[in-house]
């Protein structure tokens, strides 16, 4: 048995107060800016949104095929544009028709955008396309902060402002047509395959792990970059354990075949 004397048992309690300190800090950092993923729960579908036409329509009068959900804010000079011209680059690589097989859902985070601004947003991404689709296949919505925050509170969207930008995380989010959330694809970079897969288990209602998980982990997010950078800290910590969990496990074998070559 372990014996502690005064010092070492203050010394000991101050560490894992630190440790936890430092984890709850980690983690709320990341409620700030990140997404924390609620596979298989569903959006909330009668919340209002104005189209970029000024129509007040709920989303259960939207959503009744495949949905790619994109949650942006149109005034954005960082990750917004790349994630959405990567997305209509992508519509023109998958072999499925843009308002036939699936929909695509974009939503303003931002209350202070209105429909004029989000109709010209849509304008830019729509010449983007190599076949033009109807008008309801892409929408681009906006809305007042309380049917905002339902939906990114829903799907674990989360972002805060920061002068008069956005810090937020970058994402596809594909919604089967009842509304059930199936898939995130994170980053703003995407394999048409990936797309095309998610699109095909949206449709079958079933909800998939994110490909990205273990990135997730070695991955965190760089408020003054606006980008996801490397956690070197937490990646050499895995190293670490990967490689004594080595030398324990040699440690066991080696005396086993020692005695295996004594005995014969």
């Amino acid at each position: 048995m372990l014996n502690f004397n005064n010092l070492q048992r203050t010394f000991f309690l101050f560490l894992i107060f630190f440790i936890m300190q430092s984890s709850y800090a980690d983690a709320q950092e990341q409620k700030k800016a990140g997404i924390d993923e609620q596979l298989g729960k569903y959006i909330p579908l009668e919340s209002e949104f104005y189209t970029e036409d000024g129509r007040l329509v709920k989303l259960k009068e939207i959503i009744n095929k495949p949905t790619i959900l994109t949650l942006v804010f149109y005034e954005c000079r960082g990750i917004c544009t790349p994630l959405l011209t990567e997305l209509a680059e992508n519509v023109n690589k998958i072999d499925f028709k843009l308002g036939k097989d699936y929909q695509i859902v974009t939503i303003s985070f931002d209350p202070d955008e209105k429909p004029n601004l989000a109709k010209g947003k849509k304008a830019n991404y729509i010449k983007l396309l190599n076949n033009k689709p109807a008008d309801g296949d892409w929408v681009f919505l906006t809305s007042d902060s309380a049917n905002i925050y339902s939906i990114t509170n829903t799907v674990g969207f989360y972002f805060f402002k920061e002068e008069d930008q956005f810090v937020h995380p970058g994402a596809l989010i594909f919604i089967s047509p009842d509304g059930k959330i199936t898939r995130y694809l994170l980053g703003i970079k995407f394999l048409p395959f990936d797309i095309k897969m998610a699109i095909i288990e949206a449709g079958e209602g079933k909800v998939g792990p994110t490909i990205a998980k273990f990135l997730k982990f070695c991955y965190t997010y760089d408020v003054e970059g606006k980008t996801y950078a490397l956690n070197v800290t937490r990646v050499a910590a895995l190293i670490t354990i990967a490689l004594a969990g080595i030398f324990v496990l040699f440690l066991i074998i080696k005396p086993k075949k020692n005695n295996l070559e004594v005995r014969s």
